[in-house]
């Protein structure tokens, strides 16, 4: 497609909501009961890095438009009105209006407007008003957002940006109320979405009642939903099986544990899918000797991306650099430039040239060096970091395994206060935008291991405001590429995982290429 195709797919001017199993007799009432596998850091979406967050609190919100929810992948013919009900991009790409929804009120009675919106972006693009901001650099192309009357506002960018109305559908991207301080966000949020706060006992429960003063008449259906935290996933699997709960977390079904489940809940319903999450190696550059470059490839080299995914999910996960790859991505590298990349290729030739860099920084055989290696409290972090300790040995690095709770785990690599860490970084939209400048970009908070190349940035900035769909991917698989010789950040593999949820549950569509944009709960019921 053409620059200006490009912005005319996304100048809807008004779309029709699409309502999920509109052939049913959707039944009201009854309490969606969903195993949680940690407690979030917060309630608030705007200050936290990690699906734990986005799921069980999405449905509190609201944002100005979305991925529709009942389209399993997203993409831009898939973004629906939400508070906004129309919008239009200015003629130069510079400019993008929208028309707000009138009569919505927050869960505490105050009306909603468009000061909302701008008091939001006012939030996101300063420098403090938040305790973090982890998405902040989506925004780093936003000059101001306006708010031209109690129901229009208007986004005022730094230069074109055809990804924008895709950042402003995740559901890492809800409105804010203005009269509510971003400190009892954290505890006691307040939204305009179907289910409103009631509770969230930390390693509990967190637990949401209906709303029923919600804009969109007849929704939602539940009487409300409670998340029960379960830290053991085998625990929580066994729960399900036996009927205890309703649905699984949506991440945390592995490829081995699907089969335990269609054979103890034969009728359960599952979906394994891509999760936009890529499992990777994450290292302080700051800290010596980690500050040498030739042990930071020693360690992209001795990496076996295959056994990895072999033992991990039993040769369903995929290979892939720093953005999803095809068929379930839009812009990752194939697999013919891939097997190309350092490590991708003969891992023993691979581990042989690490272990000749590492003899060049003074280590090898009678002169090993002792690493810790930290990782998040929770399987999908824990498994494969397991696996990273046995890869490092073949280097003459002797690692020893930290176990970091969730609400800790993100302080300390916000913090960068690691040495080397497992780490799984999801992307909440396959775009390059996303990916590129929250993980890579000079001072973004999640590019956690401090790669910084001006350079670099200036490639980002110049693949964002490229129109032409066949010039920016080439522009996006020369970057990845790059990136994965810089060793910025070592991609192991990028993740499958189910959710599964009992047959009684109705109107459940899980989204294919992203976890954290499908939990408005909105459209789902209980047939019972």
């Amino acid at each position: 497609m053409n620059g200006r195709t490009s912005f005319a797919c996304v100048c809807v001017v008004a779309l029709t909501i699409v309502t999920a199993s509109a052939a049913w007799a959707q039944k009201s009432g009854g309490i969606l009961k969903i195993e949680h596998m940690d407690t979030p850091p917060s309630a608030s979406i705007h200050e936290e890095a990690t699906v734990s967050t986005a799921v069980p609190f999405m449905s509190v919100f609201n944002n100005l438009v979305m991925f529709d929810q009942n389209v399993p992948k997203n993409s831009f013919e898939s973004i629906v009105p939400d508070l906004a009900t129309s919008w239009k991009w200015s003629d130069d790409g510079k400019a993008l209006a929208f028309r707000l929804r009138e009569g919505v009120k927050w869960h505490d009675g105050k009306p909603f407007t468009a000061k909302d919106v701008q008091c939001t972006f006012e939030m996101l693009t300063g420098t403090d008003k938040l305790r973090r901001n982890p998405r902040s650099a989506w925004w780093s192309n936003v000059e101001k957002v306006t708010a031209d009357g109690d129901f229009d506002a208007t986004f005022h960018l730094k230069a074109p940006q055809p990804s924008l109305l895709a950042l402003l559908s995740s559901g890492y991207t809800p409105i804010y109320p203005c009269h509510v301080p971003t400190a009892q966000m954290r505890t006691k949020p307040i939204g305009t979405g179907p289910f409103k706060f009631v509770e969230f006992k930390m390693k509990e429960s967190i637990k949401l009642a209906k709303n029923p003063d919600y804009w969109k008449k007849g929704r939602p259906y539940l009487d409300g939903i409670e998340f029960t935290i379960i830290p053991d996933r085998s625990t929580r699997m066994l729960a399900f099986t036996a009927g205890k709960f309703d649905m699984t977390f949506p991440t945390d079904v592995t490829v081995p544990l699907l089969k335990g489940i269609r054979k103890d809940a034969s009728k359960a319903l599952c979906t394994m899918r891509a999760t936009g999450v890529s499992t990777n190696l994450i290292v302080n550059r700051d800290l010596p000797p980690f500050d040498n470059p030739k042990i930071r490839r020693a360690m992209a080299l001795t990496l076996d991306r295959h056994a990895f995914v072999d033992i991990i999910s039993e040769g369903q996960d995929t290979l892939g650099g720093a953005m999803l790859a095809p068929p379930d991505g839009v812009w990752g590298l194939p697999p013919e430039r891939l097997k190309n990349i350092i490590g991708y290729g003969d891992v023993e030739k691979s581990r042989e040239e690490g272990r000749a860099l590492m003899r060049e920084a003074g280590y090898g055989p009678d002169k090993r060096l002792k690493v810790r290696v930290s990782t998040r409290n929770i399987a999908t972090f824990r498994d494969p970091a397991t696996i990273l300790l046995d890869h490092l040995r073949h280097i003459y690095m002797d690692a020893e395994l930290e176990i970091i709770d969730t609400a800790i785990y993100y302080n300390r690599v916000f913090k960068k206060d690691y040495t080397v860490a497992l780490n799984l970084s999801g992307s909440a939209v396959d775009d390059p935008d996303v990916t590129f400048f929250e993980g890579y970009a000079c001072g973004s908070l999640r590019n956690y291991n401090g790669y910084c190349d001006p350079e670099m940035t200036k490639l980002f900035e110049a693949q964002s405001r490229e129109l032409d769909q066949k010039k920016r991917l080439a522009m996006v698989q020369d970057i990845d590429v790059k990136l994965q010789e810089d060793v910025a950040r070592p991609i192991i593999y990028n993740g499958k995982a189910a959710g599964c949820w009992q047959p009684h549950v109705k109107g459940v569509v899980i989204h294919t290429n992203s976890i954290y944009n499908g939990w408005r709960f909105e459209d789902v019921w209980l047939d019972r």
